[in-house]
C-alpha cells in the first residue's frame, strides 16, 4: 500500500498534528514502508500456532474471581463534597 502526500496531510489534520509541507514526502515514505511491512506479516503461516503470553512456557496466573466491596468505604469517600452513608451524593442531572 502507498501513502501520499494528501493522505499523509489529511491524517496529520485528523490527529491534529502541525506538519510542513517538506516534511510531508518523508512521511509518506515511512508510512509505505511501515504499511508493506505489517502486509508481510499477514503472509507468514500461523495455522496451529497457539497465542502465547510470554515467550516461556509458563502457565498464565490467575486468581478467583470474587466480588468483594474491599472494605475501604471510609477511605473512598474521604474527600467526597457531600456523601449519604457510604454512597456519594451528587446533583441531579436528568429531569
Amino acid at each position: 500500500m502507498s501513502v501520499d502526500k494528501d493522505t499523509v496531510r489529511r491524517i496529520a489534520r485528523l490527529a491534529r498534528i502541525r506538519v510542513q509541507e517538506d516534511e510531508l514526502q518523508p512521511l509518506a515514505n515511512e508510512l509505505s514502508s511501515i504499511l508493506e511491512w505489517i502486509e508481510q506479516l499477514g503472509e507468514v503461516n500461523t495455522e496451529g500456532v497457539e497465542p502465547m503470553t510470554s515467550v516461556e512456557d509458563m502457565p498464565m496466573k490467575k486468581r478467583p474471581d470474587e466480588v468483594v466491596d474491599g472494605n475501604r468505604a471510609e477511605d473512598i469517600l474521604a474527600n467526597a463534597p457531600r456523601r449519604e452513608g457510604n454512597f456519594f451524593v451528587v446533583p441531579k442531572v436528568v429531569e
